[in-house]
């Protein structure tokens, strides 16, 4: 059996980075037309910017932010090997001379009614890759919603879109908190909490997820996202490590060379950190972002990690990568599987 079915990573994740200019802007390199857009500012501190294909082109929503969405001219189009970018929003390419980044994900490239759940969705899913995107409008009763995929997600952000009663927080279950019952922050550093409201406390299952009556996860008329996500062997991975409090840290193995990963402490209060092999080309990988705040990119060598050939090594004792004793959860995506499909090897960093 071969060991992945994606050999070229690149077909369904990729980073980019360009310079900002102050006019439109087609931003290439891409290699895809994508359907998930993650833009940041390295030079200076200023918001996230998450666009999709399903709410659709200058719909903005910021993941340090619990913000409602906008409408901007931030990003006016997903083309064939990128996006267009505006001058509307001064975060993204309003002022010249900035070095920015974006992180992109494949889905559909279309978007279809799915009806797996008892709430209708929209949905734009890629069952290869293992990541959809799904809109639904809350009921305010208990109910399920179709995502898509063939496997459970192991990892869904979910953030109401329109604010409800008042701004809302981006809601995190992952399979490695304590229970579906449990849920971080992505906008925030807060540790792990129960709540038995966000996805009801039970697994999503391989077409549908649950939710309750919460008014952030399904608010009676309620816009509400989600982005779902399962690993794929060789191409991506969701799970967790044990920190070991040393600067000689926990070897956290994926099964490919990552391309990018993002981590989060889930027994205390701090950062979520994100790091990506294009920003730093080499070991140590000290370059980073917090998903949870505004601040610039962040470059601090004594606070990295190694990218490898087969998975990720910590290299500090921080409380945001490698406390003693502490559980962190992770998403990851690859560069290049650990072995292709025909059985040729990645090459280590």
């Amino acid at each position: 059996m071969a060991y992945t079915t994606i050999n070229d990573p690149t077909d369904y994740f990729n980073t980019n980075l360009w310079t900002s200019s102050a006019s439109e802007l087609n931003v290439t390199g891409v290699g895809f037309q994508p359907d998930f857009v993650w833009l940041k500012s390295r030079s200076i501190g200023a918001d996230h910017g998450l666009w999709d294909n399903v709410r659709g082109v200058q719909k903005l929503l910021a993941s340090n932010q619990q913000d409602a969405e906008s409408t901007t001219s931030g990003l006016t189009s997903f083309d064939s090997d990128g996006f267009t970018l505006g001058t509307a929003n001064s975060n993204f390419n309003g002022v010249a001379g900035r070095t920015m980044v974006g992180w992109n994900w494949l889905a559909s490239n279309t978007t279809a009614s799915n009806t797996d759940g008892s709430i209708t969705s929209t949905v734009s899913a890629n069952t290869t890759s293992g990541f959809s995107i799904v809109s639904y409008t809350g009921t305010g009763s208990a109910g399920t919603v179709g995502h898509g995929l063939n496997n459970a997600p192991e990892m869904i952000i979910l953030k109401r879109r329109d604010g409800g009663s008042g701004n809302t927080n981006w809601f995190v279950g992952h399979k490695d908190l304590t229970s579906w019952g449990y849920r971080v922050f992505l906008n925030a550093t807060l540790a792990e909490g129960a709540d038995s409201d966000f996805l009801a406390n039970t697994a999503p299952t391989s077409n549908h997820f649950s939710v309750s009556t919460d008014i952030s996860t399904n608010g009676s008329s309620g816009s509400q996202l989600a982005y779902c996500f399962h690993s794929v062997k060789g191409f991506s991975k969701i799970g967790s490590y044990t920190g070991n409090g040393s600067t000689d840290g926990t070897f956290v193995y994926t099964g490919f060379k990552p391309a990018w990963v993002m981590i989060k402490n889930t027994n205390v209060s701090n950062n979520w950190v994100m790091h990506d092999n294009k920003r730093k080309t080499f070991n140590p990988n000290g370059t980073y972002f917090y998903p949870n705040s505004s601040s610039a990119e962040v470059n601090y060598d004594p606070y990295s990690i190694d990218l490898l050939s087969n998975g990720f090594k910590t290299r500090n004792n921080n409380d945001q990568w490698n406390s003693s004793g502490n559980t962190f959860i992770y998403m990851a995506f690859a560069e290049s599987p650990f072995t292709t499909s025909t059985g040729v090897p990645t090459t280590a960093r």
